[in-house]
C-alpha cells in the first residue's frame, strides 16, 4: 500500500503546472541583470512573473522575489526603517532568528495580546510588529480576516505591520499588512524561492544589487515562474472548497486523542495530542504505518526542545510531548484522510509502555 504525505506545512509537493513552468524558465538560462537579448528576455519573463504574482495574491504593492520565507523575514526585519522590532511569542524560529533582539508580544487564547501591544508600542520609537497569518504548528489563524485589533493598533502607533503569510498566502486571501512574507514550497510551488510584498520600498532600507536594489544575488527565474504557476495552479477558491470538502478534523475526533485548538483554526494544519503515546513514539509508530507527520515545525521538529509555539499558547509540558501535527496539501484525498483516522483510532487503544 502506497505511504501518505501529511506533512504539507512543512513542504508540499511540486504542482505538475509549476514543474512545466520551471523547465521553460531553464530555457532562458541568462541573467535577467544583462543588457543583451537574451537577458532582457529573462528579465521580461521574471517582470510578467512579478506581475502575476501581485494579482494573484490581490496585492497593490512591490513584490522583492527571494531565495524564501526566512530571507523574505530577515529583510522585512533586518531593513524596515524602524528602531524596534516586536514579534508574537508564536512566530516561527525564522523570526527569531532574524530579529534576535525582538521583544516578545504574547499571545492570548489564540490571538495576540492587544492590551500588551499598546502597551509595547507606547514605549517609544517606532516599531517593526510581526504576527503570522496562520501559526505553523497549530494551525491557529492569528489574523482572522474580520477583525484584526492588533494591526489597528499598529497603525495607531504609526508602526509597521509584517505578516508572515507563508502557511496562509495562495490559500486564504491575506491580511492587511505593509509588508507580506510569502513561501512557494508551501503552496506548490519549488523549494528555494519565495517574496517579501512591500506596501512601498521607502520602508526599507536599500543594499545595492538585484531587485530594485533590495535584495543582493541573481533571480532565480525558473524557481519564480514556478512560484507563479503553483499560485495561479491552485487560486484561493480552490484550496478553501478542497479543504472544507475533504476533512474537518475540529469536528471529528479520533479514539485516544485530542485535537488542539488555541484559538480559530485554519483548514489545513493541526495539532493532535495522544493519550499516552509520546511524541517520538507517534512518529515512529505513524512512519511505519505509511504516514509522513512531523511534531511540529520541521526547524525544530528532530530537537529535543520543548516547542516555543505550543508553550506561548499555554499548553501544557505534558500535552506538548504527547503532541503531533498532521497538514493537508494541495493533493491530500479523502481516502488518504480516511487511512489516516483509521490508523490513529488503533493508536487510541494502545496504551504508553
Amino acid at each position: 500500500m502506497s505511504r501518505i504525505y501529511l506533512d504539507h506545512a512543512a513542504t508540499t509537493p511540486l504542482r505538475p503546472e509549476a514543474r512545466e513552468a520551471m523547465l521553460r524558465g531553464f530555457s532562458m538560462w541568462a541573467n535577467p541583470s544583462s543588457p543583451h537579448a537574451e537577458g532582457r528576455r529573462a528579465r521580461a519573463a521574471l517582470e510578467e512573473a512579478r506581475e502575476r504574482v501581485k494579482v494573484a495574491l490581490g496585492w497593490d504593492g512591490e513584490v522583492i522575489f527571494t531565495s524564501g520565507a526566512s530571507e523574505a523575514l530577515a529583510i522585512g526585519l533586518g531593513r524596515a526603517k524602524a528602531d524596534r522590532r516586536i514579534v508574537s511569542a508564536v512566530e516561527h524560529e525564522a523570526v527569531f532568528r532574524a530579529a534576535p533582539d525582538a521583544e516578545v508580544l504574547p499571545v492570548r487564547d489564540g490571538l495576540p495580546d492587544v492590551e500588551l501591544a499598546e502597551n509595547l508600542l507606547n514605549s517609544g520609537g517606532r516599531a517593526v510588529l510581526a504576527v503570522q497569518h496562520i501559526n505553523s504548528e497549530t494551525g491557529t489563524i492569528l489574523l482572522p480576516h474580520a477583525d484584526n485589533p492588533v494591526v489597528e493598533v499598529a497603525r495607531k502607533h504609526g508602526a509597521l505591520f509584517l505578516a508572515d503569510c507563508s502557511q496562509s498566502a495562495g490559500k486564504t486571501p491575506l491580511p492587511d499588512a505593509d509588508m507580506v512574507v510569502v513561501s512557494a514550497h508551501k503552496l506548490g510551488g519549488p523549494v528555494g524561492v519565495g517574496a517579501l510584498l512591500v506596501r512601498d520600498f521607502a520602508i526599507l532600507e536599500p543594499v545595492g544589487g538585484h531587485e530594485r536594489g533590495y535584495r543582493a544575488g541573481t533571480e532565480n527565474l525558473p524557481g519564480v515562474l514556478g512560484f507563479v504557476e503553483a499560485l495561479q495552479a491552485g487560486d484561493i477558491d480552490s484550496w478553501g472548497t478542497t479543504f472544507e470538502q475533504r476533512f474537518d478534523f475540529g469536528n471529528r475526533l479520533f479514539g485516544g486523542g485530542e485535537v488542539l485548538s488555541p484559538g480559530a483554526m485554519s483548514s489545513h494544519i493541526f495539532a493532535i495530542a495522544h493519550e499516552t503515546l509520546s511524541s517520538a513514539a507517534l512518529l515512529i509508530r505513524l512512519d511505519a504505518m505509511g504516514f509522513a507527520v512531523s511534531a511540529g515545525s520541521a526547524c525544530s521538529s528532530g530537537t529535543l526542545k520543548r516547542s516555543r509555539a505550543l508553550e506561548a499558547f499555554g499548553i501544557g509540558e505534558d500535552v506538548a510531548r504527547r503532541t503531533i501535527r498532521v497538514s493537508l496539501g494541495w493533493n491530500t484525498s479523502p481516502a488518504e484522510l480516511g487511512r489516516f483516522a483509521e490508523a490513529w483510532a488503533s493508536l487510541g487503544r494502545e496504551k504508553a509502555a
